[in-house]
């Protein structure tokens, strides 16, 4: 990979882009589908993305295709030559993940191949939907085995719901709220049929926020045994399927929509985007000030604003490399109480998922100095765990073991809510004469 980390750690990396070419626009015009997405699409051209990149210190765009699908293969392939050709001229600026032909599933998997062996491609983009071929569908499995085999990336994006009620679209643009539940039905889809449960070497990044997805996980869960008992589903490996789903900030981000993401993810599967160009960039630019600035300012999210802004993506895209070290100031101590409420009716069953989690977690991990559930004993739906951590490389190192997985995944039906503030000790030479007691 061209990119290096200490180019990345000078600048955001924006995993949620467009390309837009003179070809793609003309074959739409061609196909007659220019406003299918009930919208114009927007001008597009590298100079000008550039230009707002440097202007919003964004180092690197991961470029995908914007909605709608061509329907020519042919066209798909000018497409993934010409973002080669960006990322290729532009050298640690640019990304690509490569469009595909769908629905034609043979097609699409000649594409893949060449785009990610010959190309040079990133990752693979895509739609929820191409003519009514939904993700998760048994069609695509054989997509899907390509796909981990390369270990791929796959960036999702909504496309026009199949079928679409035009009155409605017209009334309530497809933005506002039908790519939200076009987003959640293509995840909860593959999650129904354990798609990246089966092909454990592909990630998913979902986009705008995880759309409904923190709402309607939880739900979902609460809903399999009914599903289950009609014959409708099978088993799901909730911790595998959603392990493999990461998420981008773009559009309506703020603290609160990111502590909502934090009840079905990890800080490590977070990602910063932005929609250029379908935003404008001056609001592009004060929108990522001002996650910056939240980002500094919240005590239990300013732990992980270099992970939310670079990091995680960058781990994300160059998995094959080593990740980059530990910053000086993760050798600090991390220490919080995280602040919990747990629904009565599964208070017995929360409390055997926590202390699981702290058992192991002591055992096995050296990092991780202290994780001491309490229950309050004024209200037993109270629960407080005290965790201190020996470094922010030792948080993160927790985040991604199999013991914690399954206990975030496992309660996230049961939690009401979470708080995860960050303590400053009053005296940190005074807290280190603590471990030399007995």
């Amino acid at each position: 990979m061209a990119i290096a980390f200490s180019a990345l750690a000078q600048g955001v990396m924006d995993v949620h882009s467009h390309i837009i070419t003179s070809g793609f626009v003309s074959a739409l015009e061609e196909e007659g589908r220019l406003m299918e997405e009930g919208f114009p699409l927007p001008q597009y051209d590298v100079e000008s993305h550039l230009r707002w990149m440097d202007e919003a210190g964004v180092e690197t765009s991961v470029l995908t295709l914007a909605a709608p699908q061509p329907k020519s293969a042919d066209v798909v392939r000018v497409t993934n030559v010409e973002a080669a050709r960006i990322k290729r001229e532009h050298p640690g600026r640019f990304l690509f993940c490569a469009a595909l032909p769908l629905p034609d599933v043979e097609a699409a998997i000649r594409e893949a191949v060449y785009a990610l062996d010959t190309l040079g491609a990133d990752g693979i983009k895509l739609a929820t939907n191409v003519q009514g071929q939904y993700l998760g569908v048994p069609e695509l499995d054989t997509l899907f085995a390509v796909l981990n085999e390369h270990r791929a990336v796959i960036i999702l994006h909504p496309h026009r719901p199949d079928p679409v009620n035009s009155e409605v679209m017209a009334q309530t643009p497809l933005a506002m709220q039908e790519y939200l539940s076009e987003t959640t039905r293509a995840v909860t889809n593959m999650i129904s049929r354990n798609v990246l449960a089966r092909y454990p070497n592909v990630k998913v990044v979902v986009p705008h926020c995880g759309a409904y997805l923190p709402l309607a996980v939880p739900r979902m869960k609460s809903l399999v045994p009914v599903m289950q008992a009609n014959k409708m589903v099978g088993n799901i490996d909730w911790e595998a399927n959603l392990a493999a789903l990461y998420y981008d900030l773009a559009g309506a981000h703020s603290p609160e929509t990111i502590r909502m993401m934090l009840t079905i993810t990890t800080p490590d599967h977070l990602l910063y985007g932005s929609d250029y160009p379908y935003v404008a960039p001056q609001v592009l630019t004060q929108s990522l000030a001002r996650m910056k600035q939240y980002l500094t300012s919240e005590p239990d999210l300013a732990p992980f604003k270099e992970m939310f802004l670079w990091k995680n993506a960058a781990w994300l895209f160059h998995e094959a490399g080593e990740k980059p070290s530990a910053a000086a100031s993760d050798a600090k101590m991390i220490v919080r109480i995280a602040e919990i409420e747990v629904y009565p009716q599964y208070l017995e069953e929360y409390l055997a998922f926590a202390n699981e989690v702290d058992r192991l977690s002591m055992e096995r991990e050296p990092g991780v100095i202290c994780l001491f559930p309490m229950q309050s004993a004024e209200d037993t739906t109270q629960i407080r765990i005290l965790e201190i951590y020996a470094s922010d490389a030792a948080y993160q190192a927790h985040l991604k073991t199999k013991h914690f997985q399954k206990y975030k995944q496992g309660t996230l039906h049961m939690v009401k809510s979470l708080s995860l503030p960050t303590m400053k000790p009053l005296d940190p030479e005074a807290m280190k004469l603590i471990f030399k007691k007995k």
